[in-house]
């Protein structure tokens, strides 16, 4: 594993119970991301960061720690390599789809820990985040399968674009203007 795989949604819930902390793994996902998006800095005892309490630290070389590092690592990458962690693609679809809500709610809640004023984003940074609320909030019913699951397939995707465009605007942006000046 390179420091920009994540590790298995599995081995994250099992820390997250080891650790009593009341989450789910795409939702802790999406919360770090989040708050790294909108410029956040990770800690050592980031989940306390995200508020998320935990009844210990995570160890440094588990998980979570793993977790962290491969966030960072993608959101950096310049091939756009950023990944949602979300239940494998043989869990069941409405176990994936509940987590990728999840993981939106979790996103919301980091990014607004960390970003700047709404008012500071550009028009395409606050519709991707009006969007991510929207489908934060969505009710989910399954009645076609196979169209479900390519819709599935659609909104995940728009969520990571929607994550690397808000990054792009809160980090990367104000790090070149830096550059510049």
């Amino acid at each position: 594993m390179t420091d920009s795989d994540l590790p298995s949604h599995r081995a994250v819930a099992d820390e997250l119970s080891l650790l009593g902390v009341a989450a789910e793994p795409a939702e802790v996902h999406g919360a770090l991301s989040g708050f790294l998006c909108g410029g956040g800095r990770v800690q050592d005892h980031w989940l306390a960061q995200l508020e998320l309490e935990a009844e210990r630290a995570p160890a440094p070389d588990g998980a979570l720690a793993a977790l962290r590092a491969a966030s960072v690592a993608q959101l950096e990458d310049p091939q756009f390599g950023f990944v949602l962690l979300l239940p494998d693609e043989r869990d069941a679809l409405d176990r994936r789809a509940e987590a990728l809500l999840g993981w939106c709610r979790g996103f919301l809640g980091g990014f607004g820990l960390a970003a700047p004023s709404p008012d500071l984003l550009s028009e395409d940074a606050r519709e991707a985040l009006d969007d991510l609320g929207r489908i934060a909030g969505s009710r989910l019913s399954y009645e076609d399968a196979e169209g479900d699951e390519g819709a599935l397939q659609e909104v995940t995707e728009f969520v990571r674009v929607a994550a690397l465009l808000l990054h792009g605007d809160c980090v990367l942006g104000p790090q070149h203007r830096r550059r510049l000046n």
